[in-house]
């Protein structure tokens, strides 16, 4: 690795961490010794990095640190475009052609010896067979997710019953041919998800429910563990679910 990469990949790996890391976890990512962790980051503080530590403690980049957003490597720039790729065949119409821009912003503003790295990719993602229609505003979903807001479902399950729900969205899932909105339903009084091809209908309430949406995202994460357990087969707690 270049002296310039590896200099440049030591401040996305402190960017990336939280604690102190190690001048030895940095050479063994890094597959280099201890000693050139040392002054690759003698020589980053001489230009003036803020980065907090010593040697046997660790390291930290204080925040406010700002570095030239694009300057990718070849990897991540296949990263970025595999995964547009990807949203561009499966996303919702806002979705899919925020992809394709972000493609186009991506092969406009990288160097150009890394250009074909987005043009000419080595990887890619095939195009998605017999996807479901969304029944409801996904852009609109997106926002009541960022806002904290209620959505009033009418819900069909795959038994055809149909129910009326009033849910806080935490997120949506992509699955490879249809798409899942994961809320807190207020009749179930639990988290629970709903296939967006299976909405009767929806209303995009005004009405804010009583925590901050980064709060009821911890607390779905936090109940996943014990929803991976599998159910019991009991038929009305799976009613206008799924």
């Amino acid at each position: 690795m270049r002296r310039a990469d590896r200099l440049f990949q030591i401040l996305q790996i402190l960017r990336r961490q939280r604690a102190p890391i190690t001048a030895a976890a940095l050479a063994e990512e890094l597959e280099t010794s201890k000693r050139t962790v040392y002054r690759d980051i003698a020589d980053l503080l001489a230009q003036r990095v803020p980065i907090r530590g010593e040697a046997g403690t660790g390291y930290v980049l204080e925040r406010g640190f700002d570095m030239p957003p694009l300057m990718l490597t070849p990897d991540e720039i296949e990263v970025a475009v595999l995964g547009a790729q990807w949203v561009a065949h499966r996303g919702d119409v806002a979705l899919r052609r925020a992809a394709q821009d972000l493609i186009a912003k991506i092969a406009a503003t990288v160097p150009e010896h890394l250009r074909q790295f987005v043009l000419e990719p080595a990887t890619g993602a095939p195009p998605a067979l017999d996807q479901a229609p969304d029944a409801l505003d996904m852009a609109e979903v997106r926002a009541a997710i960022r806002a904290g807001t209620k959505i009033a479902l009418r819900y069909r399950d795959e038994a055809g019953r149909e129910s009326e729900r009033v849910v806080w969205p935490v997120v949506v899932g992509y699955l490879e041919a249809t798409r899942v909105l994961i809320a807190w339903c207020e009749l179930r009084q639990d988290f629970r998800s709903f296939r967006t091809d299976r909405v009767v209908a929806a209303t995009f309430l005004k009405e804010r429910y009583g925590e901050r949406p980064s709060a009821l995202r911890a607390r779905w994460r936090k109940a996943l563990p014990r929803r991976r357990e599998p159910p019991a087969r009991v038929g009305a707690a799976s009613t206008g679910d799924r």
